[in-house]
């Protein structure tokens, strides 16, 4: 019985013992889409050695001690690989990592832009000391969690995104020695936890307004260019250092007289009310200078300050009839003046009331805070008077200011025109040049004329390095006309089908860099913006190319003023977009995001091909590029006669291959099948990355540098 009872003890051990051996199995296992994301940051660095342990497939980083990996379970919660002289990029996968808390790649070599996909839930972000361009993604506004992020020392360049509004768990934030440009972010201010901001060395303009209020014990804002006075509260923070910038000399001056008290405080001047005093506070007492001895006031005193007081009220009275009749006397001469201006503020009609409304509610729904919005007046087609509030951060030009950049529009300075009207090269008096979009208002209807100030404030506010930035516009003398920056090489159209060197420029290399900048700039546009923009107009001749080869979206935020049905069916510009427009858009008028991929893949098959997309030169069934080019994409044979001769065979078949399978993607008939252009991203970086493996092992291609574009703003300003 003893023996039998000995025996049970050792089976219920040995069974115990394997649970345990085995939940530890389990328990060791990384997860497969953490192991994912490692893997592709391990082939972005191109397999480095320092990262002993790591492999670019298989493995498993919990249970094998990966360099620099910490996991809790089967979760990746930490990633410390700094200082070890890493080169490359950081991925496209880094999001899969949703349990990550620390990531520090400081001091290496990482180049290229940060990826709009992070892991969310970081608290520790370092990604200083490196090589890193672009701007800072607005996904970290989503990092609900963060505590720790460090920038500095990169080349991250344009306006410091408002992404702060969510972060009141931050207390370190540094983006010092960058080249960060414009005024401070407002959603700084509600950084209520910020102890430690360092933003010297950058190229910082404004005041530094937005920093007041904040547990500030360490602030450097050195060598930048901020003006205006120093806040007094500033001035006491523990470490302060603002050298290097244009401020007034010495501290803010104090307030005027009788400024209105901050926000939350009463707004009733009863400073010596007891409510609004501490107890035994001086304030409290009687401002009475005679209640210091205990006697009262005399019968004398009391009838003087009567009377003194019906005096005075006697006067104000006066003053108040007399001024009332002055007015009514202007009133009146104004009415029988025959002046034209108060009738016609009186003759706005219900319909323009009822569009201002519309306007101002949705402005506000966009808009920053109030100091930047700008209210123009306008005079609708009606004869009607229209004021607009919008936001506009783009400069307000003149119209004989843009007639003297570019001559008075004449047709020699006439670079294109499209289904809104044409295009003119600027040269202004300080030499730079720029290019005007002159709208012509024939093809607007009233409403979308009406529009037309909200359509520029929503444009000003987008910010990419593959976007064609709104640089300012004008609204005077019922001209309607955008001003851009003037980017040197033309048009991607241009270049396909006008050029005769594209053989030397246009490499398969340089295509592919090109696809994946359009693409990186309708990935901002769809998914970065709130609410998303839809560009409508994709198609080659809007795609521009800088003299690096990198493209730049023109046209963004137009959708809304969009020509009339009449002018657009008949205009000669507009029939070669049919080429590129979703059978969505032919079959119903909708026009969504998944329409944009379409219209991508067109041009992404324009790129593969050299061909146009209506060619009504060619035979009937190779006319359409879309009908002819699909049913071969994955035909091996077919596409190595459907590809642009100018490239004399200069590509890699895989390249080729992978490039034709992202095409088909895209221009599936259905929208509903067809990929996010994140997606389409992170396809084309395994294609560029692949790519730079084949120019390091061959250099047949010698005119291929690799190189991104430079790179993704990611502000959010919608």
């Amino acid at each position: 019985m003893e023996r039998k009872r000995w025996r049970l003890f050792l089976e219920a051990l040995v069974l115990v013992e394997l649970i345990i051996f085995g939940f530890g199995l389990v328990q060791g296992t990384t997860d497969p889409s953490d192991v994912q994301a490692l893997q592709v940051l391990y082939t972005s660095l191109n397999n480095p050695s320092q990262l002993t342990g790591w492999k670019s497939s298989g493995g498993d980083p919990c249970a094998e001690s990966w360099k620099g990996i910490s996991c809790e379970g089967s979760a990746v919660v930490s990633i410390q690989i700094s200082g070890l002289g890493l080169s490359g990029s950081m991925g496209y996968m880094l999001n899969g990592l949703v349990k990550l808390r620390t990531l520090d790649l400081s001091g290496n070599n990482f180049h290229d832009a940060i990826p709009y996909q992070l892991p969310p839930n970081l608290t520790s972000f370092n990604i200083a000391h490196n090589n890193l361009t672009g701007n800072l993604p607005y996904s970290i506004a989503t990092m609900f969690s963060l505590n720790y992020l460090n920038a500095s020392s990169n080349s991250l360049a344009q306006s410091i995104g408002d992404i702060f509004l969510n972060l009141t768990d931050l207390s370190t934030v540094d983006l010092s020695s960058n080249n960060f440009s414009g005024d401070l972010p407002a959603s700084l201010n509600t950084v209520s936890n910020l102890s430690t901001l360092h933003l010297q060395n950058n190229q910082l303009t404004g005041s530094l307004n937005v920093l007041t209020g904040l547990p500030l014990t360490d602030l450097n804002v050195a060598n930048n260019q901020f003006n205006g006075w120093i806040p007094r509260e500033l001035i006491s923070i523990p470490n302060f250092r603002y050298d290097g910038n244009s401020f007034n000399n010495g501290p803010a001056p104090p307030p005027p007289p009788y400024t209105p008290p901050p926000p939350g405080r009463s707004h009733n001047n009863r400073s010596n009310s007891p409510s609004s005093k501490k107890p035994g506070d001086s304030g409290g007492r009687s401002s009475n200078p005679s209640n210091g001895n205990k006697k009262g006031l005399t019968a004398g005193a009391i009838i003087g300050i009567v009377v003194g007081s019906l005096l005075v009220l006697l006067f104000v009275v006066l003053v108040f009839v007399f001024c009332a009749r002055k007015g009514r006397k202007k009133e009146n001469s104004l009415a029988t003046s025959g002046g034209r201006l108060p009738v016609i503020l009186e003759k706005v009609s219900s319909e323009a009331r009822e569009h201002r409304t519309k306007t101002t509610a949705t402005a506000a729904n966009l808009s920053p805070p109030p100091e930047n919005l700008v209210v123009e007046r306008m005079q609708g087609k009606n004869g009607s008077v229209k004021r607009v509030k919008s936001p506009i951060t783009a400069t307000s030009y003149s119209v004989a200011t843009l007639q003297t950049a570019t001559n008075s529009f004449s047709q020699d300075n006439l670079i294109g025109e499209g289904s809104l009207g044409r295009v003119y090269r600027a040269e202004f008096s300080n030499g730079k040049l720029m290019a005007i979009k002159k709208i012509d208002n024939a093809a607007l209807s009233l409403q979308e004329e009406d529009n037309f100030l909200e359509a520029v404030s929503n444009m000003s506010r987008l910010r990419h390095p593959n976007i064609v930035p709104l640089a300012g516009y004008c609204a005077e003398h019922g001209q309607r006309l955008l001003v851009h920056d003037y980017i040197a090489n033309g048009s991607l159209q241009d270049l396909l089908y006008f050029a005769d060197d594209r053989s030397k420029m246009l490499t398969w290399n340089a295509r592919i860099r090109v696809a994946l900048g359009t693409a990186r700039g309708l990935e901002y546009l769809h998914e970065v913006c709130l609410p998303s923009v839809v560009h409508r107009n994709l198609k080659s001749a809007n795609i521009l190319l800088d003299e690096e080869l990198n493209p730049h979206l023109s046209d963004c935020g137009l959708a809304s003023l969009t020509p009339n049905t009449e002018r657009q069916v008949s205009s000669t510009q507009m029939v070669g977009s049919f080429g590129y427009s979703a059978p969505e858009f032919a079959l119903s008028g909708l026009y969504t995001v998944k329409s944009d991929v379409y219209s991508f893949g067109v041009v992404m098959l324009e790129l593969l091909t050299g061909r146009k997309p209506l060619d009504s030169s060619r035979v009937r069934s190779e006319q359409s590029l879309v009908r002819w080019a699909t049913p071969q994409l994955h035909d091996i044979d077919a596409l190595a006669k459907m590809v642009d001769p100018s490239l004399n065979g200069m590509y890699a078949a895989k390249s080729l291959s992978r490039f034709a399978d992202i095409i088909a993607l895209c221009v599936q008939p259905e929208p509903e099948f067809r990929p996010p252009m994140s997606e389409v991203v992170q396809a084309l970086v395994r294609l560029m990355q692949r790519a730079s493996v084949v120019k390091r092992r061959s250099s047949e291609d010698s005119g291929f540098i690799y190189r991104t574009p430079d790179h993704e703003a990611y502000e959010m300003s919608y």
